[in-house]
Formats: C-alpha cells, structure tokens, sequence
C-alpha cells in the first residue's frame, strides 16, 4: 500500500509516495549515460523525508573493489532522503557482520508508483566498518562526465554532498541512519 504525500483525497498531491513497511519497490538508480541500474528492494521504513530499503547484493558474481568485496549474500540497509543529495548503504555479509558503508552523492530521491528512483551524480564514498578507512571515489567519472562544465552549480552541490559525507563517516553513520 502507498499513500502519496499530500493527498488530501481531492485529487491535490505533490506526487512522492510515502512507503509502506514490507513493501516491494524497485530501485531505479539512474547512471546516465552509463546503463542504469534496477534491482529489488523491501521497505523497512518511511517518514515522508528518510526512507530505507533493504536489498540482496544486485550482481551474481563477486566484485572485488580492492578495499571490499560485494558477493552473492551479502545485504544492504540503503538509506535514502527526499532532501538530501547523497545515499547511505549499509553493508553486512551473509553472517550479518557488518563490512562498511558504501555511500552515493546523488539528487534527492524521488517516489513515485513503487519505484524508488535516485540519479547518480558520480561521486562516491566508501567508510570501512570500523572507520579505521574513508575513502573518496570516483572522481575520475565524475569529471568525466563533463557535469563540472554542464552544470556548475549542480557539480558544486555534489562537491558539498560528498564533503558532508566524509565529515559523517567520522563518527560513523549509525546517528544518521537510526541504527
């Protein structure tokens, strides 16, 4: 069941869907002009602002990162906001022992008919379990895709995001995320 925010039964809605608990939703994370990904998720909460998911691993095989590794098992708690431009994945193995937090520098999320859809802006941050490693990625790609140029205010904006990701990781990401 969703109700859309804002719905007043008049016909009145801002259009982004509050989610139900245990629902099934797809996330739809845009990656232009890279091949999108879509995988599924349930939902374990939203309160109209922060939502969360939590999802199987999305690849068959393993994908070694050189500092982690995502294989077939592991689970992501993914925490996404209506508000803020990035994402916060928490990552746990098969045994339920948490490796990190692999978080994207995103638009704010959008909701809309189950679908969960959050656009990429490239940059990545990557925080080890115990802290002990926080480590700004893809910046490479970032510059890459030319959004610095196209869009200046908006690639000052993910700047910003990723920059208030690595102050976060500091002390972790449990505050954040209600964990």
């Amino acid at each position: 069941m969703t109700v859309r925010d804002g719905d007043t039964g008049g016909g009145g809605s801002t259009g982004d869907e509050i989610l139900a608990v245990g629902q099934p939703v797809t996330i739809h994370l845009v990656k232009a002009p890279r091949p999108d990904l879509r995988y599924p998720a349930s939902v374990l909460f939203d309160d109209g602002v922060h939502l969360a998911v939590r999802a199987p691993w999305a690849g068959d095989l393993v994908r070694d990162m050189g500092f982690v590794r995502f294989e077939p098992g592991d689970v992501w708690t993914e925490h996404y906001w209506r508000d803020r431009w990035y994402s916060v994945k928490e990552v746990r193995d098969a045994a339920d022992t948490r490796k990190g937090w692999y978080c994207d520098v995103t638009r704010p999320a959008t909701v809309r008919d189950g679908v969960i859809v959050v656009s990429d802006l490239d940059l990545d941050l990557w925080a080890s379990a115990d802290l002990s490693q926080v480590l700004r990625l893809d910046e490479d790609e970032f510059l890459a895709s030319g959004l610095p140029e196209r869009d200046p205010a908006t690639a000052a904006r993910a700047r910003q995001a990723l920059d208030e990701l690595a102050e976060l990781a500091v002390g972790g990401f449990d505050a954040l995320t209600g964990r």
